[in-house]
């Protein structure tokens, strides 16, 4: 391996490169019938090989993907318009069954429900404890009774002798 000094190679490679014929940008332009054009091309090259490579459109034809693009981007946008109500729509129809669904686990999770209705009030002086019934007359709460509650009163009194007078 030899090895050369920096400047040395250095100018070694601008002398080798100055020995590269400058390559045209295109050939066989003369020719505007095609088949001619690729004869002329096939007759003058060193090898045909198939290979990819990135061919540039024309103006024409980017002005026509321009176009496209733009008509593709309105449909785009339509169908996204149209989607968001049929979303909601869908939203709006499943709103309510998401609530239910809500209350019905609720009552499960619980095995109960709260409601609102006349509960009737029992105080019992002796345990100091009020207690709450529904109509069914099943207790729903009870509590320590308050220092107001205790405070007896006639028809208290009278109640608890079981008598009608």
């Amino acid at each position: 391996m030899l090895l050369l000094p920096k400047k040395e190679l250095m100018l070694l490679l601008i002398k080798h490169h100055s020995n590269f014929k400058t390559m045209e940008k295109s050939i066989g332009k003369e020719y505007q019938n095609p088949i001619e054009r690729e004869s002329y091309l096939k007759d003058n090259c060193d090898k045909v090989e198939d290979r990819g490579y990135m061919k540039k459109f024309t103006h024409e034809k980017i002005q026509t993907m321009k176009e496209e693009l733009a008509e593709t981007s309105i449909e785009i946008n339509d169908i996204e318009c149209e989607k968001k109500i049929i979303v909601k729509q869908f939203k709006d129809q499943v709103a309510p069954l998401h609530e239910n669904r809500n209350i019905l686990l609720k009552g499960i999770k619980e095995k109960a429900e709260y409601v609102h209705e006349l509960c009737y009030k029992f105080i019992d002086q002796e345990e100091r404890v009020v207690s709450y019934y529904n109509s069914e007359g099943d207790l729903v709460d009870s509590r320590t009774a308050n220092a107001d509650e205790l405070q007896l009163t006639i028809f208290s009194v009278s109640s608890k002798t079981g008598t009608n007078n």
